[in-house]
């Protein structure tokens, strides 16, 4: 069995959760515990503290888990990032008082700067050839220039709203971050086919994000037109109909363009347009 540490609550255990469910591995949800095992694939979860995931896999008290990248790199902890997960993206930032004014990283220098990241600081600072104070805190970092604690803070950023409610403006982008999944180097050879069937499950699901199945009737006269704009995944299908003057034709479209091209399907004589969501896609 495969055992994959979780995130214990918050936003990267509700992404992680239903991306499993997505991959249609049920896992018990009336009872938290520490420890629960999935009902129908050789799946159990540990759910632990963000902080804690990294050097638990390292150990191999779990063979893998999922967890911010920035605390990977936090920790220093030795296990390999198995794949990117396209959720929990965020970024590690400097920010200071709004009021002051930014002329570069030397405004940094002397500088007291309060983070829960002070590995990932103390490396960016020493690149740059910045001196400056890391006070570590933990909880609510974005609270210490306020209470006069630090003259700015190194906090992870989602949407940025949070600094604009505590009289802070981002300055600097150190480190961009998602969810990955990661493994122990030495996890044995049982548990790696079980980690390649979950990959291939993932990839499945990761493969449909975004994605839409169409299907549309146009006069045989004007499938190369429709075809030219047709971005599928590969060569759209057509299909006859019982009227030899017209066919069928299914392919699959990338949401963020759908409306621009449904729009130049209509206008070169598609009709009947029918859209499907994709729930898995296996390339």
């Amino acid at each position: 069995m495969l055992r994959i540490a979780v995130q214990s609550k918050g936003r990267l255990n509700e992404d992680t959760m239903a991306l499993l469910g997505e991959a249609d591995i049920k896992i018990s949800s009336s009872k938290r515990t520490l420890l629960v095992c999935s009902k129908n694939f050789p799946l159990e979860i540990l759910y632990l503290r963000d902080d804690d995931i990294p050097q638990t896999v390292a150990d191999g008290v779990a063979d893998v888990g999922i967890v911010g990248r920035n605390e990977l790199v936090e920790t220093g902890a030795e296990a390999d990032v198995v794949r990117p997960l396209g959720f929990g993206a965020c970024r590690l930032s400097l920010a200071i008082p709004k009021e002051e004014e930014y002329v570069g990283l030397e405004w940094f220098n002397g500088k007291k700067i309060a983070t829960s990241y002070p590995r990932i600081l103390k490396h960016f600072l020493d690149e740059h050839a910045i001196s400056a104070d890391i006070h570590v805190i933990t909880g609510s970092v974005e609270v210490s220039t306020g209470i006069g604690l630090a003259d700015a803070i190194f906090d992870i950023v989602s949407s940025g709203s949070t600094l604009v409610s505590n009289n802070l403006r981002e300055v600097e982008v150190v480190m961009e971050s998602e969810a990955v999944l990661i493994g122990n180097p030495l996890m044995s050879g049982y548990k790696r086919e079980i980690l390649d069937e979950l990959l291939f499950r993932i990839e499945a699901v990761k493969s449909a994000e975004g994605k839409k199945y169409v299907l549309m009737n146009a006069p045989k006269d004007k499938v190369e037109q429709i075809l030219a704009v047709l971005p599928g995944i590969k060569s759209p299908t057509v299909m006859p109909l019982a009227d030899d003057t017209w066919c069928s034709i299914h392919t699959v479209l990338d949401e963020e363009r759908f409306w621009e091209i449904i729009g130049q399907l209509k206008e070169n004589g598609a009709q009947g347009i029918l859209i499907v969501p994709i729930e898995k896609m296996i390339i």
